[in-house]
């Protein structure tokens, strides 16, 4: 006498379509991007514009190192900096700036169109799917920042070995200068997905980019009272400005800088702050 077996729908569903595996997700989200070309062009094109702004500034540089200016009374004698030339805040600027717009894209741009309801049909682990995200924007965003770094540091200061002021990688705070330069352009990325997570509009989300790295700041500059000071160092900019300063150079730091552990732990925190946000809220709020 043969037996006839119940077969649930769901577990049939579930039989012949397994779970993604979290390369699949990753594969997915390379792909979404990928399909946007004026994303990662507009991350490409930004950072071959910082590095060329980093080497013209040296570049121009040369005729005052040839020619220094004269030593005023009471001043110390002109030093030339090569890590605050050839690591410039306007690259950095350029590349913070994109990498949060990039950031922010990736996550308001699926609400707006409507695929993120495809892709939570398809894929229930919202946290999955925002894992894969961070870890595939975090990753471009590093390899874009370790290259500016990297190229900037090296031609620059191969440029200034003829004038004898060049600095070596493994020199003094060179290599904690350059490894800093790179990492803020991931952390401002994953900000930039928190906030476009939280407001779901593209020009709220680049607008709160903008006041946040550089608005802000001006708010809480200054030596006079000590908690605005703390509270402008521990904003995301501020932190690889104290990792890129150079003893050695003629300027000095604030009476309340941070210290060097204290600006990386700023660093890693805007970032885990940054994933933690957007996990919440994506699992939280309906699509």
């Amino acid at each position: 006498m043969s037996t006839m077996t119940l077969i649930r729908p769901e577990a049939a569903r579930t039989a012949v379509e397994p779970a993604p595996r979290f390369t699949d997700l990753l594969a997915a989200e390379w792909i979404k991007l990928r399909s946007l070309r004026s994303t990662y062009w507009v991350l490409a094109l930004a950072s071959l514009v910082a590095i060329a702004v980093n080497i013209n500034a040296v570049h121009s540089d040369l005729t005052y190192i040839d020619h220094p200016p004269a030593r005023l009374p009471g001043f110390p004698p002109f030093r030339y900096d090569p890590l605050y030339h050839g690591l410039s805040d306007i690259s950095c600027y350029l590349m913070t700036i994109a990498a949060g717009s990039l950031g922010a894209i990736t996550v308001f741009g699926e609400y707006t169109t409507g695929l993120i309801r495809t892709t939570f049909a398809a894929v229930p682990d919202r946290r999955g799917v925002i894992a894969a995200k961070v870890l595939l924007i975090g990753g471009i965003t590093a390899l874009a920042g370790a290259v500016v770094s990297a190229v900037s540091f090296f031609t620059t200061n191969a440029m200034l070995a003829s004038r004898h002021v060049g600095l070596s990688i493994t020199e003094g705070v060179c290599l904690r200068a350059v490894l800093a330069y790179a990492a803020i352009v991931p952390v401002c990325a994953l900000i930039g997905m928190a906030l476009g997570a939280l407001l779901r509009h593209a020009t709220a989300s680049i607008v709160s980019l903008v006041l946040l790295f550089f608005i802000l700041p001006l708010m809480f500059g200054g030596d006079r009272y000590r908690w605005l000071h703390e509270i402008g160092s521990h904003l995301p900019l501020a932190t690889v400005g104290r990792l890129t300063y150079n003893p050695d150079s003629s300027t000095t730091t604030s009476t309340w800088a941070p210290s060097v552990l204290d600006s990386w732990i700023t660093m890693g925190v805007w970032a885990a702050v940054a994933v933690a946000v957007t996990v919440v809220v994506v699992r939280r709020r309906d699509v």
